[in-house]
């Protein structure tokens, strides 16, 4: 399956509880009743142009650890507004002259690695836009999330 990354929206409460009981934070994840964004393996790609934009949005470092393993981090609602408000402050169309299968051939960028290609950046295009939503749409509900990061 590879490595992969998805939000997953929690209210305050919920968050505090998924410190107590990892296992019933994994649940929660698991629900697909739940709103989320499951970015794939696009994660890396995202995270690459943003930082080569200069806009500060680390989606894997982010948070804080809910299981040992850290593959469940908690990001309460005030790290979820900020998020949102870089997000929704970036269009696409800032990432895009960083969006070239140089760069991120240049970089390693997972999953391509070296390999990335023009119809590979669509990838990346398709994956963004959800990303924004969740965290606009997680803020405006006052909400938290969990990201999880599974291999």
């Amino acid at each position: 399956m590879g490595m992969t990354l998805s939000f997953t929206r929690v209210t305050p409460d919920e968050l505090a509880r998924a410190f107590e009981d990892p296992e019933w934070a994994m649940e929660q994840v698991d629900d697909e009743e739940r709103p989320y964004c499951f970015l794939e393996k696009a994660w890396a790609g995202i995270q690459y142009l943003l930082m080569s934009a200069d806009v500060y949005v680390e989606l894997y470092e982010d948070g804080d650890p809910i299981d040992e393993e850290a593959t469940l981090m908690a990001w309460d609602a005030a790290m979820v507004a900020a998020t949102a408000k870089r997000l929704g402050e970036t269009p696409f169309s800032v990432l895009e002259p960083h969006c070239t299968p140089a760069n991120l051939n240049e970089g390693k960028v997972y999953p391509m690695g070296t390999m990335w290609d023009a119809d590979d950046l669509d990838y990346l295009r398709d994956h963004y836009p959800a990303l924004v939503t969740f965290f606009a749409e997680t803020a405006a509900a006052g909400d938290a999330a969990i990201r999880h990061f599974s291999f």
